[in-house]
C-alpha cells in the first residue's frame, strides 16, 4: 500500500469516528445533570415556601426524559402533586387555538393576509381610539387598513386585554360587553360587541398582547360550524389523545385540579382559587379558559416539534406548522417587551430570536406561559420539549422560575 492510500485511509478513518461522535453527540439525552438542576431548583423554591408544587416533564427526540411530580397539590390537606394532576393552563390555551385556525387554513377557509371583517363583519369598519371626552365618548380616527388575520393571529391588530391586563377605556369597555366573563356570556353574545368599541391603536403599528386570542375562537366558530370546545374536541383533543383537556374539569376529576397560591413573605401560602374551571363555561376563552395535564400538553406539543403530526395523526400540514413558529411582527416592531428579550412573534407563539439573552435557548425555540405560571417550550433546535406545570399567582415570580429552568437546560 502506497504512502498516499495509508494516508487516504487514515483521513477517512479519522472523518468517520468525527461523524459517530457527531451523531452519537446529536441523539445523546439531555444531560442527568441538568435534569437534576431542574428539579433541584423547583424543589428549592418549593421548600422555601414560594410554589405549592409542580410537575414537570421533559422530552427529547420523542422520549421521555423526566416526568416528575414534586410538592403539593393541595397544601391545606397535604394532598402531594401527582403527575396526572390538572392545571388551569390559562395562556397556554393560545397556542392551541391557533393550531385551531391553521387547521382552517389548511382547508383553504381563509389567506393570512384577508381582513378580519370578511369573516367578522362585526371588525370590518372599525376606527381607532385617539382620546376620551369628559362625558365618556370617544374621539377617534380611521384604521390606516383593515385588520388582517395575521395580524390578529400575532398581537399586532390594535386590540387590547381586559383589566388588569389593559388598563384604560377600551379595555373597560371590553369587560363591560362581557369578553372573558366566563359564567354570563358566549362568544357570540360578547365578541360582536367590538364593533362599536375602537382599536386600540393602528393595525401593524404595535405588539400588545391582546383579546386576539379569544376573537380567534370566536372566528374558528364562524368558519367550521361548530362550537369552539366541539372543534378544539373532534380536530385536536380526540386525535391526539388529550383525555383530560378541556374548558372544566369533570366532578369525577376535581379531586386531580392542583390549588393555586400566592406566596407570602413569611413563607406561607395563601390560596387565590375560586371554584371557576369546575363547571362548563359560558365563554369558551381561546386566550386562557384550558384546564390540562403535563402529559396532555406534551402530546399537542410533540405535535408540533414532529411538523404537525403524532402518532400517525395528521393535524396540522408542515407548512401550516412552519408558520406558526416563524416571525410575523410588521416592520418596524422589533420584538414583544422587556419581560422577553431576545424574542419574536409567530402564530400564538414566542420565538427566540436571540438565545444570547434568554438563557440559551435556542434560535427558533417557541413558547408561551400561563398566568398561573405554568410554562412549556418546543425547541427544534436540540429536538427538547419541556413541560412545567405550577400554579402561583405571583406573576414576576414565575417569570423567574422559567428562567432558571432554561438556564439549567440550557447554560
Amino acid at each position: 500500500m502506497s504512502h498516499f492510500q495509508l494516508s487516504q485511509r487514515l483521513v477517512s478513518s479519522l472523518l468517520i469516528m468525527l461523524l459517530s461522535a457527531f451523531s452519537a453527540l446529536a441523539n445523546a439525552d439531555i444531560d442527568r445533570s441538568r435534569l437534576d438542576a431542574v428539579e433541584a431548583d423547583l424543589q428549592g423554591r418549593i421548600d422555601q415556601g414560594k410554589l405549592s408544587g409542580a410537575v414537570v416533564m421533559i422530552a427529547q427526540d420523542g422520549e421521555i426524559q423526566m416526568n416528575k411530580a414534586l410538592g403539593y397539590q393541595n397544601v391545606e390537606d397535604q394532598v402531594a402533586m401527582s403527575t396526572d394532576s390538572i392545571f388551569r393552563i390559562f395562556s397556554m390555551t393560545k397556542p392551541v387555538t391557533g393550531t385551531a385556525l391553521m387547521i382552517l387554513f389548511d382547508e383553504g377557509k381563509f389567506e393570512l393576509d384577508d381582513p378580519v371583517g370578511k369573516y367578522l363583519p362585526e371588525l370590518a369598519n372599525v376606527d381607532v381610539f385617539v382620546s376620551q371626552n369628559e362625558d365618556g365618548s370617544w374621539e377617534t380616527e380611521p384604521a390606516n387598513h383593515p385588520m388582517t388575520v395575521r395580524e390578529l393571529m400575532s398581537h399586532t391588530g390594535g386590540l387590547l386585554y381586559t383589566p388588569p391586563l389593559s388598563q384604560g377605556p377600551i379595555a373597560e369597555a371590553y369587560a363591560n360587553a362581557g369578553i372573558m366573563d366566563l359564567p354570563n356570556y358566549t362568544l357570540a353574545e360578547s365578541i360582536p360587541a367590538l364593533e362599536d368599541i375602537p382599536l386600540g391603536y393602528q393595525p401593524g403599528t404595535q405588539w400588545v398582547y391582546s383579546i386576539s386570542v379569544d376573537v380567534q375562537g370566536y372566528l374558528v366558530e364562524k368558519l367550521s360550524g361548530q362550537s369552539f370546545d366541539e372543534f378544539l374536541q373532534e380536530r385536536i383533543f380526540n386525535p391526539l389523545g388529550m383525555v383530560d383537556t378541556g374548558f372544566y374539569v369533570k366532578s369525577e376529576n376535581a379531586h386531580r385540579l392542583a390549588r393555586q397560591y400566592f406566596p407570602g413573605q413569611d413563607g406561607s401560602l395563601i390560596r387565590t382559587d375560586t371554584g371557576a374551571f369546575l363547571s362548563p363555561p359560558k365563554f369558551l376563552s381561546g386566550g386562557g379558559g384550558l384546564t390540562s395535564t403535563a402529559a396532555d400538553y406534551m402530546k399537542f406539543t410533540q405535535m408540533h416539534l414532529n411538523k404537525g403530526a403524532l402518532n400517525g395523526e395528521r393535524i396540522l400540514s408542515e407548512e401550516a406548522v412552519q408558520i406558526m413558529r416563524s416571525n410575523h411582527l410588521p416592520e418596524g416592531v422589533e420584538g414583544i417587551g422587556q419581560l422577553y428579550p431576545g424574542n419574536v412573534f409567530g402564530v400564538d407563539f414566542a420565538i427566540v430570536e436571540n438565545p444570547d439573552v434568554f438563557q440559551g435557548a435556542p434560535k427558533g425555540t417557541h413558547w408561551w406561559w400561563g398566568i398561573a405560571g405554568s410554562w412549556f417550550w418546543i425547541d427544534p433546535v436540540e429536538n427538547i420539549i419541556f413541560i412545567g406545570m405550577i400554579q402561583n399567582s405571583d406573576v414576576l415570580y414565575s417569570v423567574q422560575v422559567h428562567g432558571a429552568a432554561r438556564s439549567a437546560i440550557y447554560q
